[in-house]
């Protein structure tokens, strides 16, 4: 039933206009930064041979992708996530979806591993460039592990938070509001935690992707990001069970 909700839930998104904008959107500045970085790479490649310890081509062309698709999907998952639930609402199908033999952690997970999937491709779109570098250069293959792991994890996690947006009000418009607000505090916590023995440092979600960008991928970082995703999905079950009750 699971693959079912999955398979749906994907036809809806491509035959969606605006996913696909917003695919394309992203693909276009993450191949001008990929370009311009890899440009900046064989002007100075004579320079940084000469440095020790220098950025190789991995860091220097392939990284900052990593890093700007993490601010990207901030703004671009909640577009993706606004309609999940919100919607169905809005179009009087909640009471069907509610009333189908199917649970609601069958309607979440659903929803959830297709949207999952879909922000997965901005992470295969960044491999296939930085895959093409092997024609004239090497790739650091576990940095380039670390960071696409992070950016999976981070979309899931994003993916989660904007599902429970969604299953909070009827306007799409709202429920994305409120997850780009969730991310923002959730990222902007990085500039409280320059006490690192502050509490706040635990749930600051840029320093917990900051590991997986450096190259290392810590437990501490991997239970972060699938603790945050179980909360949510877990808030979202809870609260179509309560919809279900009440209806």
């Amino acid at each position: 039933m699971i693959r079912t909700i999955i398979a749906k839930e994907l036809r809806s998104l491509f035959a969606s206009p605006l996913a696909w904008v917003v695919l394309a959107f992203l693909q276009v500045i993450l191949a001008l930064i990929f370009l311009t970085r890899l440009n900046f790479f064989i002007i100075n490649q004579a320079q940084l041979a000469r440095i020790p310890n220098a950025e190789g081509l991995t860091e220097t062309a392939v990284l900052p992708m990593f890093g700007i698709s993490s601010i990207l999907l901030m703004m671009a998952v909640p577009l993706l996530t606004m309609r999940l639930i919100a919607e169905e609402r809005r179009n009087k199908t909640m009471t069907m979806l509610l009333s189908a033999p199917v649970s609601m952690t069958q309607i979440v997970l659903g929803k959830f591993l297709a949207t999952t999937i879909f922000l997965a491709l901005v992470g295969g779109l960044i491999t296939l460039m930085a895959l093409s570098l092997l024609m004239g250069g090497r790739l650091d293959y576990g940095l380039l592990a670390a960071n696409l792991i992070g950016l999976l994890l981070l979309a899931g996690s994003f993916a989660a938070i904007g599902l429970y947006m969604s299953c909070l009000t009827t306007h799409p418009v709202v429920a994305a509001i409120g997850a780009l607000a969730v991310f923002l505090v959730l990222w902007l916590m990085n500039i409280a935690t320059i006490d690192q023995s502050s509490p706040i440092h635990l749930f600051s979600l840029l320093k917990h992707f900051e590991g997986f960008v450096n190259g290392t991928i810590a437990v501490t970082n991997l239970i972060y990001f699938v603790l945050l995703t179980a909360v949510f999905l877990i808030l979202s079950i809870r609260r179509l069970d309560a919809d279900r009750l009440g209806a």
